[in-house]
């Protein structure tokens, strides 16, 4: 008889029930020996977080102590100047996202193309990122002034029909900031899909090139293919920064009023006069809590459409 058939027909050693029990125990203890690792640090989380969320929706659901139920959110929703403020926030989501994704793929091609002198190009486009947010609105705002640096070029060069005042016209203001996000936003993007684009193996490229690929043909059908985990991650981002994260550009630029008039109002800042300025902390917990779950819609909507094939497993 051949080995391999004696090993075939060998019967398997019957592992002891009590030796089984204890493996099985140290393989479950095992797992959760991280959890005990993490747990001081989720202890804090949750409280810190967890209590602040709890106290938010109780405030939401009382005035003056005393329990009122949905009345501060029909106030909120009721309220023209928030849902000024959610248009706002929705017109940067549906502008600023896709133009930073496009923007960023097509800077980070370039760069990873062996563009000369790369590493000052890169250098130059994350500059902005790193720079405070607060430093980048007042600096725009000086230049962007109706007499400020922008417009002393445009008249220079004899274009004085361009010199408008970006920050004090209501159909410009908005666009404005967000041409000022979009610059100070966009190098995150560039060194995130660069450094993927660097990690990757060379032959998927080659080979295609062999094939006769063309520039465009070549990145539109292997390098965002490739980025597409990345591009994701980075559409969550920044879709969570304009629907929440923008209230120090519009605070610092617009003097802390979302002028002129409400052009460059979003809900930060709404919120921000609710509970301050206009003393209702109430409704403006209200108006958080909608902020909340309007960010969190969108981390779960992205997520859902970027779940990989085969992830709903029953």
């Amino acid at each position: 008889m051949k080995v391999q058939d004696r090993a075939a027909v060998t019967p398997e050693i019957a592992v002891p029930a009590p030796v089984a029990r204890r493996r099985r125990r140290g393989r479950r203890a095992a797992s959760f020996e991280p959890l005990l690792w993490m747990a001081p640090a989720i202890a804090v989380i949750l409280f810190v977080f967890g209590y602040s969320l709890v106290d938010l929706f109780r405030s939401s659901l009382q005035d003056q102590g005393q329990w009122v139920g949905l009345e501060n959110f029909k106030a909120t929703i009721s309220d023209p100047l928030f849902r000024t403020a959610l248009l706002h926030n929705l017109r940067l989501l549906v502008v600023a996202v896709p133009v930073l994704v496009l923007l960023a793929l097509l800077l980070s091609i370039l760069l990873f193309e062996t563009l000369r002198g790369w590493r000052f190009h890169r250098a130059v486009i994350f500059l902005p990122y790193i720079l405070p947010i607060p430093v980048v609105a007042v600096v725009f705002g000086q230049i962007l002034q109706l007499n400020g640096l922008l417009n002393q070029v445009l008249r220079a060069a004899g274009l004085d029909g361009l010199a408008i005042d970006w920050l004090g016209n209501p159909g410009w203001a908005l666009w404005t900031m967000t041409g000022v996000i979009i610059w100070k936003e966009l190098g995150f993007g560039v060194i995130l899909l660069l450094a993927r684009l660097l990690s990757m193996s060379a032959e998927p490229f080659e080979a295609a090139r062999i094939d006769g690929a063309g520039f465009w043909q070549l990145h539109r059908r292997i390098t965002a293919p490739l980025l597409k985990d990345i591009i994701a991650f980075y559409v969550v981002v920044e879709a969570i920064t304009m629907v929440s994260w923008v209230f120090n550009y519009v605070y610092v630029m617009s003097n802390g009023q979302g002028g002129p008039g409400s052009s460059t109002m979003v809900t930060e800042l709404y919120i921000y006069q609710t509970a301050f300025q206009f003393e209702a902390p109430q409704v403006a917990a209200a108006a958080a809590v909608i902020l909340f779950a309007a960010s969190l819609a969108l981390i779960i909507v992205f997520f859902r459409l970027h779940r990989p094939e085969g992830a709903e497993t029953s």
